[in-house]
């Protein structure tokens, strides 16, 4: 019986009472239009059946759920959750409700989550891709089914959409040149993606300012980091353990730095002494650490800010489409004791 109740519908409610799907979801809603005759008929009918009206249902024709889907790859990353308060300080302003689904760098999660999507259960959708992320089609999908899409921070270049990004490639050289200024002559760069655009930005601004300042790049300098975490930790470890003096290291994202501080530790490494870093990261914890990290901090909250104002416009104004563009919210070095004063 239980199954049955679950799987029940507003059809067969107005089947069962010889009334309209129209009249029915009024009912529910206590519309005015509606005798209170019929309201209790429908009310007890509903009670009696355990009837949970889908709240998207009576959506799906208007596409007005007013909700807006977020897509994120993981929140572990203080990056993410500052994004995040950005997206509700929008959403609530203008009467949306958030819904956060994670994709835990996973393809195929992502896929699954944007195919929910064309169910009508949101209005738009923010997303920021999974690192196994290399093709588009469940994008185009749901975006041909007219629901709008804006990318922030992880994007795909190749989708015609908005996308919110911070200057990556400028970053990268900016961090890079600065180790290159305290005495670093070589310098690491630890990644985790060989394909995500953020990841590729960073790489080709940390090589421009190795060109600019006659330092050669060599591919045994770039560590990428995999799923495994004592697998990585090893290789960068080992990576340390044959380092010499004038070794930097420039963290492409937030979840590579707290590593280095480790196996600095386990070598007897000093911080900045013997090895210079770098990370990008959000955390306030950065500044707790010891020494405290010198970090490429992200405007994570405007960039949230920014995306869900894009696309809130795209849903509230009729003549509004969302363009091709990059907006980019610049990032600031925010230097600290990990690098030579």
């Amino acid at each position: 019986m239980k199954e049955k109740i679950n799987n029940l519908t507003i059809k067969m409610l107005a089947k069962e009472l010889g009334l309209s799907v129209s009249t029915i979801s009024k009912a529910i809603r206590d519309s005015h239009e509606i005798s209170d005759g019929t309201k209790e008929r429908v009310n007890a009918l509903v009670q009696k059946l355990n009837y949970i009206p889908n709240p998207y249902a009576s959506s799906l024709g208007s596409r007005n759920s007013k909700t807006i889907g977020v897509v994120l790859p993981e929140v572990t990353d203080s990056f993410f959750a500052q994004a995040i308060n950005g997206i509700e300080c929008v959403a609530q302003e203008n009467g949306y409700h958030v819904l956060i689904y994670l994709s835990h760098e996973n393809f195929e999660k992502e896929k699954k989550i944007l195919k929910d999507f064309e169910s009508g259960r949101v209005d738009g959708v923010l997303i920021s891709v999974a690192k196994e992320t290399i093709q588009h089609c469940h994008i185009d999908a749901l975006m041909d089914k007219a629901v709008p899409i804006v990318f922030f921070d992880r994007v795909m270049d190749e989708v015609t959409t908005a996308k919110i990004i911070t200057n990556d490639y400028e970053s990268a050289r900016l961090a890079t040149e600065h180790l290159i200024k305290k005495g670093c002559n070589r310098i690491l760069f630890l990644s985790f993606s060989h394909t995500l655009s953020i990841i590729c930005k960073r790489l080709a601004g940390y090589k421009k300012a190795l060109l600019d300042n006659q330092l050669k790049y060599a591919d045994n300098n770039i560590l990428t980091f995999g799923n495994d975490a004592k697998k990585d930790y090893l290789l960068l470890q080992k990576k340390l353990k044959s380092a010499s003096k004038g070794v930097g290291i420039l963290a492409s994202v937030e979840k590579l730095a707290l590593p280095i501080y480790q196996a600095c530790e386990d070598l007897q490494l000093s911080i900045p002494e013997d090895i210079q870093v770098i990370s990008f990261s959000n955390s306030d914890s950065a500044a707790f650490l010891h020494p405290p990290l010198t970090t490429i901090t992200q405007p994570a909250f405007e960039i949230g800010k920014t995306a869900a104002s894009l696309l809130v416009k795209a849903l509230e104004r009729r003549n509004f489409e969302l363009r091709n563009e990059e907006i980019i919210v610049p990032s600031t070095l925010v230097v600290r004791k990990s690098t030579i004063g």
